[in-house]
């Protein structure tokens, strides 16, 4: 039976890929911050040691952009500094583990490109990017020390276990708040803004596709196309049965100073190499996550 370290295990991605690892009977070893902090290299050594894993995924960091930007040092210390400590006492304690590091599409900030490929410079605009950027070349760095490390470039990607501080729950968990009147009314910010989403469990596939391969490297789980907030919108009232013209209000005051500009990624290498394929549209996605909301304020009201 195979095992694997999942830091991060109760996030989104964490919690998903419990389940896909479960199901192809690995034994799970994982825990939450203040059992395991990143941040700690005695923490993660007796948790190697504990573990002794076959595969480790690197999910645990700081992952709101907006909190990167209000507390910038909290952000490096646990994305850089305890992705260097995961690579360093793995390198010692579990030499022959293979490591997955939850890379992110906003090491690019405003790319020299379109789409981004895994060549693609870094140009990071804001401290969360900056810190996932310095991840990144560590885990090359590691991987060219003879460590098998891979970095899976993660483009946004969502589900109903999203957390509610991310743009596209707030929007799916508003419309079903004011579909049962506990809110008359929904605040955003730049409506305008695009991103390339997937669906979570698209990409978690590919986390473990990607420690399966013959050798390390680096991967882009992406849709390869670009939606606007303005569609999630659309997309969770209509499925709410609202109209959403007289439900959302634009607030400037909720507009990013350093916004990405045309973050859509090319996993054209992931899908040759990995033979990943993402599985669930972006349509499908929002409104079972808008569905999912209104279940849950259902079912919190009986």
């Amino acid at each position: 039976m195979p095992s694997a370290l999942i830091t991060g295990i109760t996030g989104q991605d964490g919690s998903y890929l419990k389940e896909l690892l479960t199901g192809k009977r690995y034994e799970i070893h994982g825990w939450q911050r203040d059992e395991c902090d990143v941040t700690k290299p005695e923490s993660l050594r007796v948790a190697l040691q504990q573990s002794q894993p076959d595969e480790i995924y690197h999910l645990a960091a700081q992952t709101h952009v907006g909190q990167s930007v209000k507390d910038e040092a909290a952000t490096m210390e646990v994305n850089v500094q305890g992705t260097i400590n995961l690579l360093e006492c793995a390198r010692e304690f579990v030499p022959n583990a293979r490591i997955f590091f939850a890379s992110s599409s906003e090491i690019f900030g405003c790319p020299e490109e379109s789409p981004q490929t895994e060549k693609t410079p870094l140009n990071p605009v804001n401290p969360y990017g900056v810190s996932k950027a310095r991840a990144t070349e560590a885990v090359q760095q590691s991987r060219a020390d003879g460590v098998f490390a891979v970095n899976g470039i993660l483009y946004n990607h969502e589900s109903p276990r999203r957390a509610s501080n991310f743009v596209t729950q707030k929007i799916c968990q508003g419309a079903a708040a004011i579909q049962r009147g506990e809110q008359t009314g929904l605040k955003l910010g730049d409506t305008s803004a695009a991103r390339d989403w997937s669906d979570a469990r698209d990409v978690v596939r590919g986390m473990w596709q990607s420690l399966q391969a013959d050798a390390a490297d680096d991967y882009i789980f992406a849709s390869g196309q670009l939606h606007t907030v303005q569609e999630v919108i659309e997309i969770a009232f209509e499925t709410a049965g609202l109209e959403w013209r007289e439900c959302v209000e634009i607030d400037e005051s909720l507009f990013r100073a350093a916004e990405p500009c045309r973050l859509v990624g090319d996993a054209s290498k992931a899908r040759k190499v990995l033979g990943w394929e993402p599985q669930n549209s972006f349509r499908d996605l929002i409104v079972e996550m808008t569905q999912a909301a209104m279940k849950h304020q259902a079912t919190r009201s009986r």
